[in-house]
């Protein structure tokens, strides 16, 4: 990140850029464990991306530059779910299609859904700190938040992700009993 701020010739635009082509992947995985989809999730970067540049002019502090762009990635993800969907019946079918032919890839379907149960933020903390491998502060930073607010959202929603597996685990061992006799 040192090397993008050496040069005082560079201007925001290529430094947001320069940030998007080294993190585009990182955006992408955080936009898809948001939709679980991955065309809507390249939309999301591609938004995220246009939109940063389209306001790179109002970003004061080049060296914050990298979690204002990870700010408009969590802003485009939320406003996703806030968009109407109309899909029309030839785009669900082929959906389907597509779904049956696919190759079986093994995903903790479990975790995806309890974490898909959490509060937008606490969701967003867990991501970032589990999936994208960041920092408390650098997670703080992102979601213009408190350490400590971080930390609580974070060591809650670890709390209720043990419960929710708990719980489903004992259903499973329930049901793998009643089967059993």
């Amino acid at each position: 990140m040192q090397r993008l701020f050496g040069k005082k010739t560079r201007n925001n635009q290529d430094i947001i850029e320069q940030i998007i082509l080294q993190n585009y992947n990182k955006y992408y995985r955080l936009a898809y464990s948001y939709v679980h989809n991955e065309a809507d999730a390249s939309d999301i970067v591609q938004n995220s991306a246009y939109k940063a540049l389209r306001s790179c002019q109002t970003l004061n502090c080049p060296e914050y530059a990298e979690s204002w762009v990870y700010r408009i990635v969590l802003n485009e993800c939320f406003n996703f779910f806030r968009q109407p969907r109309a899909d029309s019946y030839e785009e669900m079918e082929e959906g389907a299609g597509e779904q049956a032919y696919t190759e079986d890839q093994y995903e903790d379907i479990d975790l995806k859904r309890a974490i898909d149960g959490l509060e937008e933020q606490d969701k967003a903390v867990v991501i970032l700190r589990f999936f994208e491998d960041m920092k408390l502060e650098e997670i703080a930073e992102i979601l213009d938040e408190n350490l400590n607010t971080v930390k609580s959202r974070l060591y809650r929603s670890i709390k209720k992700l043990r419960t929710v597996l708990a719980d489903k685990q004992e259903q499973e061992t329930e049901q793998n009993r009643k089967v059993g006799r």
